[in-house]
């Protein structure tokens, strides 16, 4: 299906099996290229691993082979055949259907594997993937991905807690954020620039506490990372050393 022009429509909407097989074929040309393109074998176990995803899966390579051929059917992924007589192997064609730097890639890429977070829990997890400096980097990616359409917030990005989710998902998952149609970044003192002031009322120790909280939650999703990196690396030592 095309919209008009020599180029094939961006493709909107994915299943949860085919978010899953293209976010993992995204994140492994990544962080194992040595892997990559991936045999269906390869790619089954990626998908069902227990770190860097959420839900949890247990697909079959059966299940993994079908999708793929509708992945390929979109343009999303195309099958390699080696000269050898050895597996097949798999690849995305993500960057040449959709026009996106490549934190936006890397930003898609942990959402389409875990679904909605925080604005700090994706910069920590995403910068496995494609270095984010900083939050306000973060912002700006996500402003454009908001405006186009491929991301959704449930409040301005400057707001503490503010949730970021991609817009993938099917009408039936009903997985829409809560409304938020006002702007997505705020006035600097946290409020969206058209919501009326409110008048604050000091309180030191509920403020000591939330950024105490604050820190404390950017500290874990830290050490989560780390120990995600870690698992990373010692699954590719398994796999070179052939133990399962």
């Amino acid at each position: 299906m095309t919209d008009g022009s020599d180029q094939p429509a961006e493709v909107r909407q994915l299943t949860p099996a085919e978010r899953r097989i293209l976010g993992t074929l995204l994140e492994k040309g990544k962080t194992t290229p040595e892997y990559y393109p991936m045999t269906l074998k390869g790619l089954t176990a990626a998908c069902n691993q227990k770190n860097n995803r959420f839900p949890l899966v247990e697909y079959s390579e059966d299940h993994v082979e079908s999708t793929l051929d509708s992945l390929q059917k979109l343009g999303l992924t195309a099958v390699i055949y080696p000269e050898s007589g050895r597996a097949l192997r798999y690849r995305h064609y993500f960057r040449t259907r959709y026009a996106f730097p490549e934190r936006q890639v890397a930003i898609l890429t942990e959402l389409l594997l875990r679904g909605r977070q925080t604005l700090g829990e994706l910069r920590t997890r995403a910068s496995r993937l494609e270095p984010i400096e900083d939050l306000d980097t973060l912002r700006e990616e996500v402003k454009g991905l908001v405006e186009r359409g491929y991301v959704q917030v449930n409040g301005p990005l400057e707001m503490r807690g503010v949730e970021v989710d991609h817009t993938f998902y099917l009408p039936t998952e009903n997985q829409t954020l809560p409304t938020y149609s006002g702007p997505i970044e705020s006035d600097g003192a946290g409020r969206t620039a058209n919501a009326p002031a409110v008048e604050a009322v000091p309180n030191a120790e509920i403020t000591r506490l939330t950024e105490a909280h604050d820190a404390l939650r950017e500290e874990v999703v830290a050490l989560r990372a780390t120990v995600e990196l870690l698992q990373d690396r010692l699954d590719k030592l398994a796999s070179d050393l052939g133990v399962s």
